[in-house]
This record gives structure tokens, C-alpha cells and sequence, in this order.
């Protein structure tokens, strides 16, 4: 795996599958946005920590981002998490989160 900073300090892991991501989850938002916090990738989810809802609000709303199958690696229970995003480069990943950070930001 490689790391790789992106110009707003978030880390990427290249794999040959496509990109990890660590991602925090918050859950119980108003509505769902990406934000990053010092170097940190934090996930605003609207679903509550129940039965896996968070988990399946996730993977559909990075799925419909990065247009690309996605998938939980780790942190199942937990709100820490390693997504991987298939089948995509680094440089494609972090112009589709700075364009999605700005979006959500409005």
C-alpha cells in the first residue's frame, strides 16, 4: 500500500484493487456531507447506528459519488472505517472528494 497526501492533507492508500480510504462516521446528521479535520476524513451519516443502516448509507451514498463499487475493509461496528473504492486512481479520488467536499460545504 501507498500513502498519499492530497493538497488538503487527506491520505489515500493505493492498493491494486483501487483506494483505501480511513474514514470517521458520524451518524445521526441533519444531512450527509464529507468534511476533513486536520488531515482526518470524517462522514456525516443520517441513519442511526442500528443493523447496520450507517454501514448501508455509506456504501450507497460512495457508490453514487464515486460512481464505482465500494466497500467496508474494516471497522464494521465500529465509527472508525477503511473503505476501499475499486477500481480507481488516487488522483481521480481526491478531485472527486475536493469537488464533493466543496458541494457539501454550501
Amino acid at each position: 500500500m501507498k500513502l498519499e497526501s492530497c493538497g488538503n492533507n487527506m491520505k489515500l492508500r493505493k492498493t491494486t484493487q483501487g483506494i483505501v480510504l480511513d474514514v470517521y462516521v458520524r451518524p445521526n446528521s441533519k444531512r450527509f456531507q464529507i468534511e476533513t479535520q486536520e488531515g482526518e476524513i470524517f462522514v456525516f451519516c443520517r441513519e442511526t447506528p442500528v443493523k447496520g443502516r450507517v454501514n448501508r448509507e455509506l456504501i450507497k451514498e460512495l457508490s453514487r459519488l464515486f460512481k464505482r463499487t465500494v466497500e467496508i475493509v474494516s471497522g464494521f461496528s465500529s465509527r472508525q472505517k477503511r473503505i476501499l473504492v475499486r477500481d480507481i486512481e488516487a488522483r481521480e479520488a481526491k478531485q472527486i472528494l475536493g469537488v464533493a467536499m466543496r458541494a457539501y460545504s454550501n
